[in-house]
């Protein structure tokens, strides 16, 4: 009796562990094969990008998303130094808008909201800079605040876009 009370006992250990590693492993899998992110820094702050240097990927930026990594980004690298206008279509968080020009923070948009639903293309409100740009950099509504951030403050970008 003895006996089989102990192998009852290792059988259910080797269940739980094969139940564990079976649940885990997924995971455990997509982090080792994820690629890691470009980096750009900020003040003393290091962010992973996501970059859109591409028109596609420009339109798309974080829409139809349902959030954002929380110290994460997306680096928008425009072709020329221009005012560029950004809309909050398809989205589904708020976000910050930090606008970069020559290697610095030139302005901030704080806690862009999600438009209201059903609005319609033409009615999106538009966001600028107040100086033309050569990046803007998205991250989760709040980052500025929580990090202090502050126009001036230097940013180094990602080698592959020097």
């Amino acid at each position: 009796m003895k006996q089989l009370a102990l192998l009852f006992g290792l059988l259910v250990t080797i269940i739980l562990l094969a139940s564990w590693l079976t649940k885990n492993s997924g995971s455990l899998l997509k982090t080792n094969i994820t690629p890691s992110l470009p980096q750009v820094k900020i003040g003393e702050k290091v962010i992973p990008v996501e970059i859109a240097d591409t028109n596609d990927k420009r339109q798309k930026g974080l829409s139809g998303r349902n959030s954002l990594g929380e110290n994460q980004g997306m680096l928008f690298a425009l072709e020329q130094n221009s005012i560029p206008a950004f809309w909050m279509k398809d989205m589904k968080f708020a976000i910050d808008m930090i606008w970069i020009d020559d290697g610095k923070v030139v302005d901030i948009t704080k806690n862009v909201p999600v438009p209201a639903p059903k609005t319609k293309t033409e009615e999106l409100i538009r966001y600028r800079p107040q100086q033309p740009v050569d990046y803007v950099l998205e991250v989760n509504a709040g980052w500025v605040d929580q990090n202090n951030l502050q126009t001036g403050i230097a940013v180094e970008l990602p080698a592959q876009l020097d």
